[in-house]
Protein backbone atom coordinates (compact mmCIF):
# COMPACT_ATOMS: atom_id res chain seq x y z
CA UNK A 1 0.00 0.00 0.00
CA UNK A 2 1.16 3.46 -1.27
CA UNK A 3 1.34 6.46 1.13
CA UNK A 4 -0.76 8.06 -0.96
CA UNK A 5 -3.28 5.37 -0.41
CA UNK A 6 -2.71 5.23 3.29
CA UNK A 7 -3.14 8.89 3.59
CA UNK A 8 -6.66 8.67 1.64
CA UNK A 9 -8.31 6.13 3.89
CA UNK A 10 -7.44 8.38 6.91
CA UNK A 11 -8.70 10.85 5.26
CA UNK A 12 -11.91 8.59 4.54
CA UNK A 13 -12.16 7.96 8.10
CA UNK A 14 -11.22 11.35 9.18
CA UNK A 15 -14.51 12.11 7.21
CA UNK A 16 -16.57 10.33 8.90
CA UNK A 17 -15.58 11.72 12.25
CA UNK A 18 -17.60 14.54 14.40
CA UNK A 19 -14.82 16.79 13.65
CA UNK A 20 -14.45 16.81 10.30
CA UNK A 21 -18.15 17.57 10.39
CA UNK A 22 -18.26 19.64 12.79
CA UNK A 23 -20.22 23.88 12.58
CA UNK A 24 -19.97 26.67 14.85
CA UNK A 25 -23.87 26.30 15.08
CA UNK A 26 -23.96 23.05 16.87
CA UNK A 27 -21.81 25.52 20.08
CA UNK A 28 -25.01 27.67 20.83
CA UNK A 29 -27.04 24.76 20.90
CA UNK A 30 -24.55 23.14 23.43
CA UNK A 31 -24.94 26.28 24.94
CA UNK A 32 -29.07 26.29 25.42
CA UNK A 33 -28.73 22.68 26.66
CA UNK A 34 -26.01 23.14 29.26
CA UNK A 35 -27.87 26.03 30.53
CA UNK A 36 -31.15 23.88 31.52
CA UNK A 37 -29.08 21.67 32.91
CA UNK A 38 -27.50 24.08 34.97
CA UNK A 39 -30.85 25.26 35.96
CA UNK A 40 -32.34 21.84 36.80
CA UNK A 41 -29.13 20.77 38.51
CA UNK A 42 -27.86 24.14 40.43
CA UNK A 43 -31.31 26.31 40.64
CA UNK A 44 -33.86 23.29 41.15
CA UNK A 45 -36.40 25.37 38.17
CA UNK A 46 -38.45 21.66 37.54
CA UNK A 47 -35.54 19.35 37.23
CA UNK A 48 -37.77 16.73 35.92
CA UNK A 49 -38.45 19.04 32.60
CA UNK A 50 -35.46 20.75 32.12
CA UNK A 51 -32.84 18.19 32.76
CA UNK A 52 -33.49 16.17 30.45
CA UNK A 53 -34.41 18.64 28.11
CA UNK A 54 -31.03 20.02 28.28
CA UNK A 55 -29.66 16.69 28.28
CA UNK A 56 -31.30 16.11 25.07
CA UNK A 57 -30.57 19.50 23.08
CA UNK A 58 -27.12 18.82 24.43
CA UNK A 59 -26.70 15.22 23.28
CA UNK A 60 -28.03 15.44 19.95
CA UNK A 61 -26.50 18.39 18.94
CA UNK A 62 -23.09 16.45 18.45
CA UNK A 63 -22.50 16.11 14.53
CA UNK A 64 -23.49 12.39 12.99
CA UNK A 65 -25.17 11.09 16.20
CA UNK A 66 -27.21 8.26 14.95
CA UNK A 67 -30.79 8.89 16.78
CA UNK A 68 -32.82 10.41 14.47
CA UNK A 69 -33.69 8.76 11.18
CA UNK A 70 -33.07 4.99 10.11
CA UNK A 71 -30.00 3.17 9.77
CA UNK A 72 -29.50 -0.31 7.59
CA UNK A 73 -33.18 0.16 7.16
CA UNK A 74 -33.57 -0.10 11.29
CA UNK A 75 -35.01 2.82 12.64
CA UNK A 76 -32.40 4.65 15.25
CA UNK A 77 -33.12 5.58 18.73
CA UNK A 78 -34.95 8.98 19.45
CA UNK A 79 -36.79 7.47 15.61
CA UNK A 80 -38.22 4.50 17.67
CA UNK A 81 -39.42 7.17 20.43
CA UNK A 82 -41.06 9.51 17.79
CA UNK A 83 -42.91 6.82 16.10
CA UNK A 84 -44.49 4.63 18.67
CA UNK A 85 -44.60 7.44 21.65
CA UNK A 86 -45.89 10.60 19.55
CA UNK A 87 -46.88 9.07 16.20
CA UNK A 88 -49.10 6.66 18.24
CA UNK A 89 -49.87 9.22 20.99
CA UNK A 90 -48.82 7.02 23.46
CA UNK A 91 -46.87 9.63 25.34
CA UNK A 92 -49.15 12.59 25.73
CA UNK A 93 -51.61 9.94 27.19
CA UNK A 94 -48.88 8.62 29.60
CA UNK A 95 -48.03 12.28 30.86
CA UNK A 96 -51.37 12.85 31.69
CA UNK A 97 -51.95 9.54 33.04
CA UNK A 98 -49.15 10.97 35.34
CA UNK A 99 -50.55 14.24 36.51
CA UNK A 100 -53.72 13.02 36.99
CA UNK A 101 -52.68 10.36 39.76
CA UNK A 102 -50.56 13.44 41.05
CA UNK A 103 -53.34 16.04 41.11
CA UNK A 104 -55.22 16.58 44.21
CA UNK A 105 -58.85 17.95 43.22
CA UNK A 106 -60.27 18.90 46.48
CA UNK A 107 -59.45 22.56 46.92
CA UNK A 108 -61.29 22.99 43.70
CA UNK A 109 -64.05 20.68 44.96
CA UNK A 110 -64.31 22.66 47.93
CA UNK A 111 -64.06 26.09 45.95
CA UNK A 112 -65.40 25.44 42.75
CA UNK A 113 -64.93 29.59 42.24
CA UNK A 114 -61.22 28.81 41.56
CA UNK A 115 -61.90 27.22 38.20
CA UNK A 116 -61.81 31.00 36.88
CA UNK A 117 -58.23 30.75 37.46
CA UNK A 118 -57.81 28.49 35.39
CA UNK A 119 -60.15 29.57 32.94
CA UNK A 120 -57.90 32.74 32.84
CA UNK A 121 -54.97 30.46 31.65
CA UNK A 122 -57.26 30.09 28.16
CA UNK A 123 -56.80 33.68 27.79
CA UNK A 124 -53.27 33.32 26.64
CA UNK A 125 -54.36 30.81 24.19
CA UNK A 126 -56.11 33.35 22.38
CA UNK A 127 -53.37 35.96 22.34
CA UNK A 128 -50.62 33.61 21.41
CA UNK A 129 -52.95 32.20 18.39
CA UNK A 130 -53.90 36.19 17.38
CA UNK A 131 -50.26 36.90 17.46
CA UNK A 132 -49.14 33.71 15.51
CA UNK A 133 -51.62 34.57 13.15
CA UNK A 134 -50.48 37.98 12.70
CA UNK A 135 -47.14 36.64 12.16
CA UNK A 136 -48.08 34.99 9.17
CA UNK A 137 -48.61 31.23 10.06
CA UNK A 138 -51.43 29.15 9.46
CA UNK A 139 -54.52 28.81 11.11
CA UNK A 140 -53.42 25.13 12.03
CA UNK A 141 -49.92 25.83 12.48
CA UNK A 142 -51.21 29.08 14.29
CA UNK A 143 -53.47 26.60 16.38
CA UNK A 144 -51.12 24.50 17.80
CA UNK A 145 -48.61 27.14 18.70
CA UNK A 146 -51.41 29.07 20.60
CA UNK A 147 -52.25 26.01 22.86
CA UNK A 148 -48.59 26.74 24.65
CA UNK A 149 -50.78 29.72 26.01
CA UNK A 150 -52.69 27.69 28.14
CA UNK A 151 -49.22 26.17 29.73
CA UNK A 152 -49.62 22.75 29.02
CA UNK A 153 -47.34 20.38 27.51
CA UNK A 154 -48.99 17.10 26.98
CA UNK A 155 -51.63 19.00 24.75
CA UNK A 156 -49.37 20.75 23.20
CA UNK A 157 -47.72 17.68 21.33
CA UNK A 158 -51.09 15.82 20.85
CA UNK A 159 -52.33 19.24 18.81
CA UNK A 160 -49.34 19.76 16.89
CA UNK A 161 -49.03 16.30 16.02
CA UNK A 162 -52.41 16.37 14.42
CA UNK A 163 -52.45 19.68 13.45
CA UNK A 164 -48.94 20.89 12.62
CA UNK A 165 -46.33 17.82 12.78
CA UNK A 166 -43.87 20.10 11.44
CA UNK A 167 -43.97 22.55 14.35
CA UNK A 168 -43.55 19.30 16.55
CA UNK A 169 -40.03 19.97 17.93
CA UNK A 170 -40.23 23.95 18.79
CA UNK A 171 -43.29 23.82 20.10
CA UNK A 172 -43.10 20.79 22.46
CA UNK A 173 -39.52 22.63 23.39
CA UNK A 174 -41.14 26.16 23.49
CA UNK A 175 -44.49 24.71 25.65
CA UNK A 176 -42.10 22.69 28.33
CA UNK A 177 -39.11 25.61 28.95
CA UNK A 178 -41.88 27.67 29.33
CA UNK A 179 -43.82 26.07 31.98
CA UNK A 180 -40.03 24.87 33.92
CA UNK A 181 -39.24 28.76 34.01
CA UNK A 182 -42.44 29.88 35.65
CA UNK A 183 -40.25 29.86 38.78
CA UNK A 184 -37.87 32.26 37.23
CA UNK A 185 -40.76 34.27 35.73
CA UNK A 186 -43.65 34.37 38.62
CA UNK A 187 -41.81 36.13 41.87
CA UNK A 188 -41.01 39.45 40.05
CA UNK A 189 -44.66 39.70 38.53
CA UNK A 190 -46.04 38.59 42.40
CA UNK A 191 -43.88 40.96 43.68
CA UNK A 192 -45.15 43.89 41.41
CA UNK A 193 -48.97 42.94 41.42
CA UNK A 194 -48.95 42.13 45.22
CA UNK A 195 -48.27 43.77 48.69
CA UNK A 196 -45.94 42.10 51.61
CA UNK A 197 -48.98 41.78 53.45
CA UNK A 198 -51.20 40.09 51.09
CA UNK A 199 -48.31 37.69 50.10
CA UNK A 200 -48.45 36.58 53.82
CA UNK A 201 -51.88 35.56 53.43
CA UNK A 202 -51.76 31.60 53.80
CA UNK A 203 -54.37 30.05 51.71
CA UNK A 204 -56.63 27.78 53.29
CA UNK A 205 -59.24 24.85 52.31
CA UNK A 206 -62.74 25.95 52.66
CA UNK A 207 -63.60 22.42 53.86
CA UNK A 208 -63.14 19.02 53.83
CA UNK A 209 -63.41 17.04 50.44
CA UNK A 210 -64.74 13.30 51.07
CA UNK A 211 -63.15 10.54 49.62
CA UNK A 212 -65.87 9.85 47.58
CA UNK A 213 -66.23 13.72 46.37
CA UNK A 214 -62.84 13.05 44.85
CA UNK A 215 -63.82 9.60 43.08
CA UNK A 216 -66.87 10.92 41.58
CA UNK A 217 -65.58 14.31 40.64
CA UNK A 218 -62.92 12.73 37.89
CA UNK A 219 -65.53 10.48 36.78
CA UNK A 220 -68.40 12.35 36.20
CA UNK A 221 -66.14 15.48 34.38
CA UNK A 222 -64.64 12.82 32.21
CA UNK A 223 -67.95 11.90 31.13
CA UNK A 224 -69.18 15.37 30.17
CA UNK A 225 -66.41 16.38 28.47
CA UNK A 226 -66.40 12.51 26.62
CA UNK A 227 -69.44 13.90 25.52
CA UNK A 228 -68.97 16.79 24.66
CA UNK A 229 -65.61 16.64 22.79
CA UNK A 230 -65.23 12.97 22.05
CA UNK A 231 -61.76 13.63 20.53
CA UNK A 232 -60.00 14.21 23.64
CA UNK A 233 -60.86 11.12 25.32
CA UNK A 234 -57.40 9.67 25.24
CA UNK A 235 -56.17 12.66 26.83
CA UNK A 236 -58.52 12.01 29.45
CA UNK A 237 -58.01 8.92 30.39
Amino acid sequence: MTLNEIMDMLYGIFRTTGVFNFQLKLIIMWGIGSLFMYLAIAKKYEPLLLLPIGFGIFIVNFPLVPLMGHSHGHAQLLQIFYHYGLEWEVIPCIIFLGLGAMTDFGPLIANPRTLLIGAGAQLGVFITFTGTVIAGFTLKEAASVGIIGGADGPTTVYLTQHLAPQLLGPNALAAYSYMAMVPLIQPPIMRLMTSVEERKIRMRQLRAVSRQEKILFPLVTAGIIALLVPSVIPLMG
